[in-house]
């Protein structure tokens, strides 16, 4: 949207042919344009639809051992007690050492619209540490995974690359997507999911929780912090959306990320002498897609048959885009800039079938969560500021429309006061975060007494599965202290490098070399 280091290649986990897309993430990443991404070695299979016990043993995708899983069922409507019921489904990976199951640590996944159980893999590398004392608990909060999923489908693959997003129309497909969808969509934002999450602790026995929000979960963790501090031991945000903050101010963010790019391969030797133009080219591909689109005969690069491909600005820029969250493919960006510049859109589309499903999003609680808590809060400057960057004009244009179909009721005021805490808070972000740049963070900590802010200069979105931030919160959870923590090990270098062409990577300098180059650390 996802862990100490990846098992799996993060590529190959997000090579997967989409039979059926989300109807809102449709037919462009930029349809998803505020999505705050979730971690794409997170991304899983769907959800199954076979039935769980209410308390059972399990299995789930990725993982060998058998888990406790469940759920309760809670109105959807707190207000008719009586009304339409729904089940909100958890997943326990038991501590492996402590007999005591009075206390857990919860991870919230990110979107919003990602499952948390769909994600259990990749949780228990990145926390296995945390969980040698501590059950990890996750729950799919209502509208995802298995709790009542919101989700729309629509177009396949191959529809996607051929379609042109300047046909799309935003309003009608969101409507066809609410009618679709057998829910009182008003029901599924975030205060009323916190409310459920409180349910599945009471009805599990926990008494205290330490609690991991990753980029959209970081929202749900805060408000944890507001509503419940009593039963929090410690707290991690990590890729930090501030509740000051509507998400639809991102523009600046990919913005930043862009630059940052170019900044690092044009400081880099090798990648510099490869890619000269990176930027102008860049600029050029751009203006030129701005004017029409480029049509032509490629190769699927899911199934290596040919087919069309309509290459906008929005499959272009969006590719790029999502492609800046991960460090091994962001890694491929300046090559797929300079062959785009040649006419060659194939590095381009590898890079859109990477991430065109690579974060699970549902989408329909994706809407929910957006229109009532961040549509409705832009103020004008904002929205001038947003319209002034690309993507954030496209998000603005986009949510114009399909909030006013949603009807969201808007949060109240005071959802968007910064947390007042002294519950022991680490904060994390990433110094190259397309989505939640380290001042988000920053902003976080105005009214935090007991937190540390700490800035991994080489990841992206999501310190904890790309650094060792996993163990900063793996400590934080034992000590329960932030005062102790010392964030050198972030300094260390693993940036990924730079591809000088469609295979091969740049050379590790030998130790005797004068210039270094990026990434010497890593192959």
């Amino acid at each position: 949207m996802l862990y100490g280091k990846p098992e799996r290649s993060e590529t190959s986990e997000t090579i997967k042919l989409v039979k059926e897309k989300p109807l809102m993430t449709l037919v462009s990443t930029l349809i998803i344009s505020s999505m705050l991404l979730s971690l794409p070695a997170f991304a899983a299979s769907p959800a199954k639809d076979e039935p769980l016990q209410k308390d059972s043993a399990c299995y789930v995708d990725g993982l060998s051992e058998q888990l406790n899983c469940g759920f309760i069922s809670v109105p959807e409507n707190a207000a008719k007690p009586d009304g339409k019921q729904i089940k909100i489904h958890y997943l326990v990976l038991p501590a492996i050492k402590n007999s005591d199951h009075s206390e857990a640590f919860l991870a919230i996944a990110g979107g919003p619209g990602q499952s948390a159980i769909d994600n259990a893999a990749g949780f228990n590398r990145m926390f296995s540490k945390v969980r040698q004392n501590k059950d990890i608990l996750l729950i799919d909060q209502r509208g995802t995974g298995r709790s009542n999923i919101l989700n729309c489908e629509g177009d396949g693959f191959e529809s996607a690359l051929a379609i042109n997003e300047a046909d799309f129309d935003v309003a009608t497909e969101t409507q066809a997507c609410l009618d679709e969808l057998d829910a009182d969509v008003t029901q599924y934002g975030s205060l009323n999911a916190l409310e459920d999450f409180e349910a599945v602790r009471k009805h599990l026995g926990y008494k205290k929780l330490d609690i991991y929000g990753i980029s959209y979960g970081t929202r749900m963790a805060q408000l944890y912090q507001r509503h419940y501090p009593e039963v929090l031991s410690t707290v991690t945000i990590d890729g930090v959306v501030p509740m000051q903050q509507s998400v639809l101010a991102i523009g600046n963010a990919i913005s930043r990320a862009f630059d940052l790019l170019i900044e690092d391969c044009n400081s880099n030797s090798l990648c510099g002498a490869q890619f000269p133009h990176l930027k102008t080219d860049l600029e050029s591909i751009d203006a030129k897609l701005t004017i029409a689109p480029t049509i032509s005969q490629v190769r699927d690069p899911l199934t290596g048959e040919a087919t069309q491909l309509t290459m906008t600005r929005a499959k272009f820029m969006g590719a790029i885009r999502m492609a800046l969250y991960m460090p091994n493919v962001r890694a491929l960006i300046p090559h797929a800039i300079s062959e785009a510049a040649k006419d060659n859109f194939q590095p381009i589309l590898g890079l859109y079938a990477l991430t065109i499903d690579s974060t699970g999003i549902a989408m329909g609680m994706h809407a929910s969560v957006i229109c009532g808590e961040d549509w409705q809060r832009l103020t004008t400057a904002e929205r001038d500021a947003a319209n002034a960057t690309y993507f954030g004009k496209e998000m603005v244009t986009t949510f114009e429309q399909s909030c006013a179909i949603w009807n969201m009721p808007a949060v109240d005021k005071s959802f968007s006061e910064p947390i007042s805490s002294d519950i022991p808070t680490l904060v994390l972000s990433g110094e190259l975060d397309p989505a939640t740049p380290p001042s988000w963070g920053e902003l976080a900590m105005e009214k935090l007494t007991k937190a540390k802010h700490f800035i991994a200069p080489y990841a992206t979105h999501g310190v904890a599965h790309q650094s060792c931030g996993n163990d900063l919160i793996a400590e934080l959870v034992e000590t329960g202290s932030v005062t102790e923590i010392d964030g050198e090990c972030l300094n260390k270098d693993v940036s990924r490098n730079f591809y000088l062409n469609a295979s091969t990577v740049e050379a590790i300098p030998s130790t005797d070399q004068a210039v270094a180059t990026q990434g010497a650390s890593h192959d």
